[in-house]
């Protein structure tokens, strides 16, 4: 049997309410080996430690051990500078650590990425797959403005996609089609046992604070990263140049011959249901 994937997990985990699905979903496949979670700012003093919290409440409630390494507590000062941090760090290492393939599934800004290869040039040379939720759309009117993984950190972004570094971009035409209810999500989750409450209980709250007007529902967009890894061939790929972003968060030309892998769809039938079976059939603790 082929080893499972070496995975990498940067998660703004307490911005909204999605990442909390993507983590539980990644922590319960078998065919990924996750090194480690790196919590991530979202543009906010003290969102890092947030983040932080809230992925260790994660692996309380799984009852699972997995590194956790912090990530910059804010963006990056210049393209030119990195912010040094443990999750930067725990990246080099586990792209140094063996030869086979790394992924690193980034739900929040590109930050930790951006450092990790501002202080290791050599990064550009080792099996890496940067796996991004994140960007507007390429085409069409965004659903809204700007984009907020990108643009928590818009320099980092342009680090990390005109390195050369393999990156696999999910934006915002993708990710926002993730779509789950509150009736769907009592349905499936509640009563599972504490990991499946509380992801549902911690949504419903999420969506209480919102003032944009009454909802029942979320894009659970930082999923088909976790996915993406589990099975590319979920995803309907097209290879782009690689763009610069203004820094407002809009499209540019980025250098001549730098490419990006975007994801146009994803297959969420399938992603959707594979996080539910697995949630429902994990084991319940007392």
């Amino acid at each position: 049997m082929p080893p499972a994937h070496r995975l990498i997990i940067c998660t703004d985990a307490k911005n909204e309410a999605d990442d909390q699905f993507a983590i539980v979903h990644a922590l319960l496949t078998s065919t990924l080996d996750v090194r480690g979670i790196v919590p991530s700012h979202f543009g906010r003093p003290g969102s890092m430690v947030a983040s932080r919290e809230e992925v260790h409440l994660l692996l309380e409630l799984l009852g699972t051990a997995v590194v956790v390494a912090d990530g910059s507590p804010h963006a990056l000062p210049a393209a030119e500078t990195p912010v040094p941090s443990a999750g930067a760090r725990l990246i080099v290492a586990q792209a140094r650590a063996e030869s086979s393939r790394l992924y690193v599934a980034v739900l929040g800004p590109l930050t930790d990425v951006a450092s990790a290869i501002l202080a290791e040039p050599s990064l550009r040379e080792r099996d890496v797959v940067v796996v991004w939720v994140g960007g507007p759309p390429y085409e069409g009117v965004p659903a809204y403005a700007p984009e907020f993984n990108l643009i928590n950190d818009v320099a980092a972004a342009n680090v990390v996609l005109q390195s050369g570094l393999e990156v696999w971009q999910i934006p915002m035409p993708v990710y926002t089609m993730v779509g789950v209810g509150h009736a769907e999500l009592e349905e499936r989750l509640r009563g599972t046992g504490p990991v499946g409450d509380y992801l549902v209980d911690q949504l419903v709250a999420f969506n209480a604070t919102v003032d944009y007007g009454p909802m029942d529902f979320r894009s659970l967009g930082d999923s088909p990263a976790i996915g993406a890894v589990m099975n590319p061939a979920a995803g309907r790929w097209s290879i782009r140049a690689a763009p610069r972003f203004t820094a407002t968060g809009e499209l540019a030309a980025g250098d001549p011959g730098r490419t990006v892998r975007v994801c146009e769809s994803f297959d969420t039938r399938w992603l959707l249901e594979d996080m539910f079976a697995k949630l429902r059939s994990a084991e319940p603790r007392s």
